[in-house]
């Protein structure tokens, strides 16, 4: 399966900037450095169309990518990078909070984490946020290439339990290997109703 499709459209930092039409967006969110925009990446078959920077919090708006003139794909900031100035912090946090609360297009949020490491205060909060708000989401686990299967196993075990996960409410993911791509591409296909080719 492939996003054959896929064109950068705005990047926005106030809500008066999104797209007026109601096509269905899917939103990816995750701490800085999980490997968000590699994973994007990877889905849509591009090499940079969106840009991997080896310095956390490069993303400051909320960019917005079309997806077989179908649905919007939502790269939104990473969360949680102590390095960037604590204003643009506040002002990242506003911005994203109006948009998850208002934005009726939203059909759900990809919630990123890196399989490498334990249960984070920030993932769970957002997970506890979406579920308050009835958001729908689902949870990618990345990195998985840089453990072996019993790692995996292990891991992903630890965070479904520290989060109150099912198996079936997350994937995981490797950029490097593409591990979980075609699985991720169903799934977002199906709640986008983005036809298959």
């Amino acid at each position: 399966m492939e996003f054959f499709e896929t064109a950068f459209v705005v990047s926005a930092h106030r809500l008066d900037q999104l797209p007026q039409d109601n096509l269905p967006e899917i939103v990816f969110a995750g701490r800085s450095n999980v490997g968000k925009s590699s994973l994007l990446n990877t889905l849509l078959n591009r090499k940079q169309l969106v840009k991997v920077s080896s310095r956390p919090g490069k993303t400051t708006g909320l960019n917005y990518f079309l997806v077989e003139n179908a649905a919007y794909f939502v790269d939104l900031p990473g969360y949680g990078y102590a390095k960037v100035g604590k204003d643009l912090r506040t002002q990242w946090g506003k911005l994203i909070t109006s948009y998850l609360q208002t934005r009726s297009q939203i059909a759900c949020v990809v919630v990123i984490m890196d399989l490498r490491h334990g249960v984070k205060h920030l993932d769970s909060e957002l997970l506890g946020w979406l579920r308050q708000h009835g958001v729908p989401f689902l949870t990618v686990y990345t990195k998985a290439d840089k453990l072996s299967g019993n790692e995996r196993s292990r891991n992903s075990s630890l965070l479904d339990a520290g989060h109150g996960l099912r198996p079936d409410e997350r994937i995981i993911f490797s950029a490097t290997s593409r591990l979980g791509r075609e699985p991720l591409i169903e799934r977002l296909q199906t709640i986008a109703g983005i036809a298959k080719r």
